[in-house]
């Protein structure tokens, strides 16, 4: 035996581990099947945001008030969420093929029920199974780019893939809104049906499970019951905290602390039966991988900062500047174009330079981009709120190719399912935190700043009194009795103060957005630089 080319057995193990890739490949062409799996992807993507902007509409046709049609929005997470983590064990128990069609059925099959509710009750039931089977498109979608692709080109698969869940949700609210102006809420439902039809006859004809799921499906154990009932519980309640918990006044609320406890309680004792369990629903030694770890942490922030923009700068510019939802929605629809054309181009750059090199300047960019949006003031015009969004997204595409490369690297590729099922949930839980996280962040810095500048508005004020004086008489000359114009003056003088509050408020909580991207810079280089071989080197006999 030759010694020198023998590979001793533990440094073998790691290697095989980090390194080695069985790549295969299918008949048809790989584009072809990323365009297809892309498709139904999108379309899950664009559900997740296009009812947003109808919640007024449908609220009046089924007879619910605002706040019990948010339910319709929550119920979908909710379900989602709880799908995500699992899709992998599903994905792998089953077949992939089989679960991304089911996925896409039934989506497509909830989505035409949807359309057809005439009840709150049956909308939420509706868009409870749809978000389930929503759950399983994205992850399935990641996995079967990660096997269709080698690891070396992956990036530019990505690119695609990004397109579809970066894009579609920043464009959702605009279509949103051009269809429930222009038609009924009903469409935005229909329009899953020709996509979901087109999508499953493509699928059955040129997707395919590579042969390796067919040894992953044959050493899948029994199902965790326990397991599946646990995360189940606690995921489902951790949505609802991160989603109700601002609306409900957080811990005033029974129902906010009973999730907060369940969520809490749950997790701890599903990662103890999960990390002791023969046959884990998910398999916990990932996190263990150091690049997958932290690959976990940056699709959290990217989740955190695209959804939390998404839903702050169109909240801003309808509720503080008076926009409609569609003038609101084309100042994020700009950002998407720009992601249209340079996310194609990040993919190829990426097959040649340092991912982590990547992620540290897709965070200074982010950062920048945010950053930016802290000169809002109410004097601002239409093209001031396009390029906070265009500069904002110049990073994205820095973060999320890289991010979704790396996140495979060091892992075995039987994880596939899994690891896409997982970084798809980071994403979405990421989204949850960001818009928990403005939505109380805004109420409580205006709450602060009212009190401030109330302190200042006294009938003894200098200030006050000219500005009320100088009000009241330009109200009299409009025909106004003394009286009553010094009444809507000193109403105006009130809502001026609101506003001013307000507009602060939203600078805080871009400044604060500002600090957390800002100490994200550095996270790229705490990954492996990623070296992609077919395989390791066989011991010479």
């Amino acid at each position: 035996m030759a010694q020198s080319s023998v590979v001793p057995a533990a440094k073998q193990r790691d290697y095989d581990s980090e390194f080695h890739y069985e790549h295969w490949t299918p008949r048809f062409n790989p584009w072809v099947i990323t365009f297809t799996v892309t498709l139904a992807t999108f379309m899950e993507s664009l559900d997740s945001s296009i009812a947003n902007v109808a919640l007024p509409h449908i609220a009046g046709t089924v007879g619910a008030s605002y706040n019990e049609a948010t339910w319709i929005l929550t119920s979908y997470l909710v379900s989602n969420a709880i799908v995500l983590p699992i899709s992998g064990w599903i994905a792998n128990r089953i077949g992939r093929k089989r679960f991304y069609m089911s996925c896409v059925a039934l989506f497509t099959a909830f989505s035409f029920l949807c359309g057809l509710a005439n009840s709150l009750p049956l909308l939420i039931v509706f868009r409870v199974f749809q978000g389930a089977a929503g759950g399983g498109l994205q992850p399935s979608e990641r996995a079967i780019l990660a096997d269709t692709f080698p690891p070396e080109k992956r990036s530019l698969a990505f690119s695609l893939y990004g397109m579809a869940v970066v894009v579609a949700p920043a464009i959702g609210p605009t279509i949103g809104g051009w269809i429930t102006d222009n038609y009924t809420w009903r469409w935005i439902f229909f329009l899953n049906i020709p996509v979901g039809i087109i999508s499953l006859l493509l699928t059955s004809r040129i997707v395919e499970d590579p042969p390796y799921l067919k040894q992953v499906r044959e050493r899948v154990g029994g199902i965790d019951g326990i397991g599946l009932g646990l995360l189940a519980l606690s995921i489902g309640a951790l949505q609802i905290l991160l989603d109700k918990g601002q609306e409900d006044d957080w811990f005033g609320s029974r129902l906010i602390v009973a999730c907060a406890v369940l969520a809490v309680i749950g997790l701890m004792v599903f990662f103890y039966r999960e990390w002791n369990a023969k046959h884990p629903i998910i398999d916990l030694s990932l996190y263990r991988k150091r690049n997958f770890a932290m690959s976990q942490i940056v699709m959290v922030a990217i989740g955190a900062a695209l959804y939390s923009t998404t839903v702050m700068i169109p909240q801003f510019l309808q509720e503080v500047m008076g926009y409609s939802a569609t003038e609101a929605g084309m100042a994020l629809s700009a950002g998407a174009l720009v992601l249209i054309v340079l996310l194609p181009i990040v993919g190829f750059i990426g097959q040649k330079v340092d991912p982590r090199l990547m992620i540290t300047l897709g965070f200074c960019l982010l950062t920048f981009g945010i950053w930016r949006i802290g000169n809002l003031n109410l004097g601002i015009a239409f093209g001031n709120a396009v390029s906070w969004r265009v500069i904002m997204v110049l990073g994205m595409p820095f973060l999320f190719i890289p991010i979704s490369v790396m996140s495979y690297v060091g892992v075995p590729q039987d994880k596939n399912n899994e690891v896409s099922g997982l970084t798809a949930f980071a994403r979405n839980i990421g989204g949850s935190l960001g818009v928990s996280f403005i939505s109380t962040m805004l109420l409580r810095r205006a709450q602060t700043h009212q009190q401030f500048l109330s302190a200042h508005v006294y009938s003894g004020s200098t200030k006050y009194l000219a500005m009320q004086h100088g009000m009241a008489g330009a109200l009299q000359s409009r025909g106004y009795s003394a009286a009553d114009a010094a009444r809507h003056a000193t109403a105006r003088i009130y809502d001026m103060m609101l506003q001013q509050a307000t507009v602060l408020a939203y600078v805080d909580t871009v400044h604060v957005l500002v600090l957390m991207t800002a100490c994200l810079i550095p996270i790229g280089y705490l990954m492996k630089k990623p070296r992609f071989r077919a395989k390791p080197v066989e011991p010479i006999e």
